[in-house]
């Protein structure tokens, strides 16, 4: 008998249980190409993070936003059991003017799922 892996999952929402995202697991080459995705962002957080003023606590939190919309489109895979404007939700549907409570628990499954802890789910 072979070992069964499935390259994503389906996670079924905690605050709407009609709502499923599917969300890719953490392979090494998916971790490779979020790595890729986001290490400029990260060092850019981590440069204006450092900065007293407050300018520099804005531009750390827009590019803390940017960041996590890179997380979203790389690791939900599709949302089902919500519709966005009358239709059916697309990951970028969700992400544009779905609901900001499923944006954020969408984010934090997939966040999880790249094995970061909750004080680095929340940078």
């Amino acid at each position: 008998m072979s070992a069964i892996w499935e390259s994503r999952k389906i996670v079924r929402s905690e605050l709407r249980p009609d709502v499923e995202y599917d969300v890719a697991r953490m392979s090494f080459g998916r971790r490779l190409e979020l790595m890729k995705k986001i290490r400029d962002l990260a060092a850019r957080i981590e440069f204006f993070e450092a900065g007293q003023a407050e300018s520099n606590r804005m531009e750390a939190s827009l590019l803390a936003g940017e960041m996590d919309r890179v997380f979203l489109e790389w690791g939900l895979q599709g949302v089902s059991g919500l519709e966005v404007d009358g239709a059916p939700a697309s990951v970028v549907a969700l992400i544009e003017n779905g609901p900001e409570d499923l944006v954020h628990e969408a984010l934090g499954i997939i966040k999880a799922e790249c094995g970061l802890n909750e004080a680095e789910r929340k940078n």
